[in-house]
């Protein structure tokens, strides 16, 4: 049964290809006898003549990848792009670094651990790049006490 005339009709009506054009195979013969463009969107009114859904590409994996990322996991060397200080730039790090530092002091400060005299010498050792991280501090402390 020939219905390229019909299928041709129908796709121009819904905007579509005509392979995404699929028929009722119980009403053929009056999708045959349908020759207008009315008759065909009477058709497609009556559902027998259907526009199929596109096919799109699945997220499913890249969601799964990135929960897994969000855990921490797949970011080993073989998974890396970019290079080091691309990554992460090392003014970032950086900034993180004496952040971190800068809180822990104004924590000891706020404590009654350290006075005001030790918190500013230990403020310029920081900004001065002295200490390595937070557990240094702690360790340089420990050492003078």
């Amino acid at each position: 049964m020939e219905l390229k005339h019909q299928r041709r009709l129908a796709a121009s009506i819904l905007k579509s290809s005509g392979k995404r054009i699929k028929f009722d195979p119980a009403r053929l013969e009056e999708i045959k006898e349908s020759i207008t463009k009315a008759d065909v969107s009477g058709l497609i009114r009556d559902k027998a003549i259907k526009k199929v859904q596109k096919r799109g590409v699945s997220k499913h994996r890249a969601k799964k990848a990135k929960v897994q990322k969000r855990k921490g996991r797949g970011k080993g060397y073989g998974n890396r792009q970019g290079a080091k200080y691309a990554r992460l730039p090392r003014k970032e790090r950086w900034m993180n670094a004496v952040r971190a530092q800068r809180t822990l002091l104004k924590e000891l400060k706020e404590k009654k651990e350290i006075d005001a005299k030790l918190y500013k010498e230990l403020y310029l050792k920081v900004k001065g790049g002295f200490f390595r991280s937070k557990r240094h501090i702690q360790l340089y402390l420990k050492e003078r006490k």
